[in-house]
């Protein structure tokens, strides 16, 4: 008589409640992936072959496999978390170089600018260079730009607008205009363009209808006339309508901003050449009014903040309201993850069973899509995790009760005379 089917019963189930106390362990852990004890039977070696009538010998545990399912997301509205849904893992690389792969999304900023986890681990992705452009190619510890954001002086200006063609005609006089009375024009508006070195210039435009469909625009610049002189204002350009209202010609096509002194004294410098666009302006029966002002500068800036968007676009955000990429995050997966050999830490290594990564982008290809603000809970079922482990007690329960047995016939066995 053999207590090894027993034995072999209650080591495996003695495994698999390791695995299960394990899982229920991480059930809270974000990125952590739950396991599985996987059985198989054994059986005896006979030579030329088994016998039909052949018992197996007990149970032995094949494989811990781990399960690589989706995790649910929870929101956590930290813009240094990121949860994956999807296919795919974060890259990581710490001190030594090694690499290695993680599903948990917990980021912050060291001391040195790098997007690191608990850990120190830095994460891997594409650089973008000073004008914002992503470097494809060899994946880097991606680090946030500590430097501002140079300013950039206006180039064009976009100005849509309706001009009311119930205005009246406003008569010739010398001078054409004065900006301080109204009567000498028909409507007005303001903008803010900026120099090379990011100054301010409040630039104002007043239209003056002179002549059915035909409209003077002229312009100051931190209240400094633009076009002829203080004395004798000239228009910088001029609107001439078709009689449907919708299509017009311009005159001029540029406007050249003088250097100028603002209300705090402050000097601004000349900002020639600045393209005007007043595609779409119409000149309809209806109240005057500006419904698209845009201009292409800006003033310097600081870095405020990052956001990552659904492909892994790092976007550093400054105080001056621009944006520009500062890298982007790469993904690697595998043709098998479950050979990938469990380092702790929420962390996984490559193997030779799980293959070599296969790289790529969120949202890009089979790769997951990226989401910021949120983590990926632990796929662990509570509710099942429990119920096996019921399960689990039962069988080892039953095995040391077939040792029980097995001693009590081996007993009785003894005391034949």
């Amino acid at each position: 008589m053999s207590f090894q089917q027993g034995l072999s019963g209650l080591n495996t189930t003695s495994k698999s409640l390791e695995v299960i106390g394990n899982n229920i362990a991480n059930a809270n852990t974000f990125g952590a992936k739950g396991s599985r004890a996987e059985f198989a039977d054994m059986y005896a070696s006979a030579l030329n072959g088994a016998g039909t009538n052949q018992i197996g010998i007990g149970v032995t545990l094949a494989s811990v496999a781990q399960q690589f399912t989706q995790g649910g997301i929870t929101a956590t509205e930290n813009p240094m978390d990121l949860a994956l849904n999807g296919a795919g893992f974060f890259q990581l690389t710490d001190t030594s170089g090694a690499i290695s792969y993680s599903r948990n999304g917990q980021f912050k900023v060291d001391q040195n600018g790098f997007i690191v986890n608990n850990a120190g681990s830095k994460l891997m992705g594409y650089q973008a260079d000073g004008t914002g452009t992503i470097q494809p190619g060899a994946a880097v510890p991606l680090t946030l730009p500590t430097a501002g954001i140079e300013p950039a002086a206006t180039s064009s200006i976009d100005l849509e607008m309706n001009l009311n063609s119930g205005d009246a005609v406003i008569p010739t006089q010398s001078p054409r205009i004065e900006f301080d009375k109204k009567a000498t024009y028909s409507e007005a508006t303001e903008m803010t363009v900026y120099d090379t070195k990011g100054a301010p210039v409040v630039l104002s435009y007043y239209f003056q209808k002179t002549a059915t469909d035909t409209w003077d625009v002229f312009a100051t610049a931190n209240g400094k006339t633009i076009g002829g002189t203080d004395a004798d204002p000239q228009p910088v350009t001029t609107l001439t309508f078709d009689s449907s209202g919708s299509t017009f010609t311009s005159s001029a096509s540029t406007l050249d901003v003088p250097a100028t002194t603002d209300a705090n004294g402050v000097e601004t410098l000349a900002i020639p050449g600045i393209a005007m666009n007043f595609d779409g302006s119409t000149q309809f029966k209806a109240t005057f009014a500006v419904t698209d002002l845009q201009q292409d500068g800006y003033s310097a800036g600081s870095l405020a903040g990052i956001t990552f968007d659904s492909s892994g676009v790092v976007m550093a955000r400054y105080t001056n309201g621009q944006t520009k990429p500062a890298g982007q995050v790469q993904l690697a997966n595998f043709r098998n993850p479950q050979g990938l050999q469990p380092l702790g830490g929420n962390g996984w290594r490559s193997s030779y069973a799980s293959g070599d990564p296969i790289l790529g982008t969120p949202s890009s290809g089979a790769f997951g899509a990226l989401q910021a603000g949120a983590l990926e809970e632990s796929n662990v079922d509570l509710t099942g995790e429990l119920v096996n482990m019921i399960t689990a007690q039962r069988n080892y329960q039953a095995n040391a009760q077939t040792i029980k047995t097995m001693d009590q016939v081996m007993q009785t066995l003894v005391n034949l005379r």
